[in-house]
C-alpha cells in the first residue's frame, strides 16, 4: 500500500480536486522503498529533485513531452479500507472526485494515511460536468442524467458512518439547471449537518456568478466555501472552459464573503501551464484583496494526450517561495507543492484547528 509521508499538521499536502488530474500510477522500487522507510516529505523532495538532471520546461515550439520527475511518481492503491469505502460508494451511488479526477493519492486517502482517518471528497450531481475545461478529466455532455433526489440522504450516511472530522463536498457544473445545483448542494450539506458536527466544505462552481445561487451556499451552514481560480487571468481563455471567466470566479469569492464575513473562502491556482511569477503573485494578491483566507498551489499535471500539455515541472524551491508570499500576503494558511490540490487528507488540514477554535470561543461566548 502507498505509504503516508511524515507531515506535520501544517505542512500537509492537499490532492484530490473536482478539477485536479491525474498523476499516473508508475512503480518505483527504490522510491516506494523509501517512502516504507518513512521519509520526511519536504526533504525526500528536496533530495529527489536535486538530484534530478531531466528537463522541466518546454522552450517556445517545443512539440515534446516533459518527462514525469520522481518527486511526481506513486503506486496504485490497495487495501481493506479502500476496498470497503469503494464498496459503500457504489450501494449508494455516489461519485467521487478521487475516482473521477484519477487521484493517485487515493489510496491513502481512503485507506486512512499515518493517522488512520479515512477521506474521501465526494462528487455530487453525477460524474458528467456541463462543461469542457481543457485540463480536466471528467466527462462532460450538455445533457447529464437528472440530479439524483437520495443523493444528500446518502451522502450524509456515508459520511457519517466513516466517522471523519472533516468533509469536502465538490460537484461537477450543472448549467443545465435552472440554479445550477445550488439547492441540491445545500441540501447535502443540511442532511450532514443533521446527523453528526462534521466539519463541511463545499468546493463549488461559479453558477454563472448568481448571488442567489452563491447566497444558498454560504447559508446552507457550511464551514468553509471553496471555488478554484485554477489559472492566471492570461490563460484562463485557453485552460478552463469559455463560460469560468477569470473576474467571474474572483465575483463568486468575493459574494460569498459578503454574505457572511466570518465564513473561510479558499481558492486554488494550478502551476506549470506557461504563467510568469509575476502573474502568480497578481492572481495572489487578487484573492486576498476579496478576503480570500486559504490558498493552494499545485502541479498541473496532464491527464491523457487530449488534455493541455504540461509546460513546465515547478520545483520544489519555487513552490516554497509561493508558500512564503502566501504567508506574508496574510492568507490564513497557505499549502504550495508540487503534489498539493484542494482537499487532501481534509481531516488533517490546518483549518480544522482554525474552525474549532472558533467554535470553542462561540460556545464559551454563550
Amino acid at each position: 500500500m502507498f505509504q503516508a509521508f511524515k507531515l506535520s499538521r501544517t505542512k500537509i499536502c492537499t490532492i484530490c480536486n473536482f478539477h485536479s488530474t491525474q498523476l499516473h500510477y508508475i512503480k518505483k522500487k527504490n522510491f516506494s522503498q523509501k517512502l516504507k522507510d518513512g521519509p520526511d516529505l519536504e526533504h525526500f523532495i528536496a533530495d529527489t529533485y536535486k538530484q534530478y538532471d531531466g528537463k522541466l520546461k518546454l522552450e517556445k515550439g517545443d512539440k515534446s513531452r516533459l518527462r514525469l520527475p520522481p518527486w511526481l511518481k506513486t503506486e496504485i492503491p490497495i487495501g481493506k479500507n479502500y476496498n470497503r469505502i469503494k464498496s459503500q460508494l457504489r450501494q449508494l451511488q455516489l461519485s467521487t472526485v478521487c475516482e473521477e479526477a484519477r487521484c493517485p493519492n487515493i489510496g491513502e486517502c481512503w485507506g486512512g494515511g499515518l493517522h488512520g482517518t479515512a477521506t474521501a471528497t465526494i462528487m455530487l450531481m453525477g460524474d458528467t460536468c456541463t462543461r469542457g475545461c481543457r485540463f480536466c478529466s471528467v466527462k462532460t455532455s450538455r445533457t447529464p442524467l437528472p440530479l439524483n433526489p437520495e443523493e444528500p440522504i446518502n451522502t450524509a450516511i456515508a459520511i457519517t458512518d466513516w466517522g471523519l472530522d472533516y468533509v469536502v463536498l465538490t460537484s461537477v457544473d450543472r448549467d443545465d439547471l435552472n440554479d445550477g445545483g445550488a439547492n441540491h448542494i445545500a441540501e447535502t450539506v443540511k442532511e450532514i449537518k443533521k446527523r453528526t458536527n462534521i466539519l463541511v466544505e463545499c468546493l463549488v462552481p461559479d453558477f454563472r456568478g448568481d448571488k442567489d445561487c452563491i447566497e444558498i451556499i454560504v447559508n446552507s451552514n457550511l464551514d468553509v466555501f471553496a471555488h478554484n481560480i485554477e489559472t492566471v487571468e492570461r490563460l484562463t481563455p485557453f485552460v478552463r472552459d469559455r463560460r469560468a471567466e477569470y473576474r467571474q470566479s474572483l465575483k463568486v469569492l468575493k459574494i460569498a464573503k459578503k454574505c457572511n464575513p466570518e465564513l473561510i473562502t479558499k481558492s486554488s491556482i494550478m502551476l506549470g501551464l506557461g504563467e510568469t511569477d509575476e502573474e502568480i503573485e497578481q492572481t495572489m494578491k487578487n484573492l486576498r484583496e476579496i478576503g480570500v483566507d486559504a490558498l493552494t498551489l499545485g502541479q498541473y499535471m496532464q491527464p491523457t494526450k487530449r488534455h493541455l500539455k504540461v509546460i513546465e515541472y515547478v520545483t520544489p524551491e519555487k513552490f516554497k517561495k509561493w508558500e512564503n508570499i502566501g504567508n506574508e500576503l496574510g492568507f490564513l494558511y497557505t499549502a504550495s507543492g508540487p503534489l498539493v490540490r484542494s482537499s487532501y487528507k481534509a481531516g488533517e488540514f490546518f483549518l480544522t484547528n482554525i474552525l474549532k477554535r472558533r467554535r470553542n470561543k462561540q460556545a464559551e461566548n454563550q
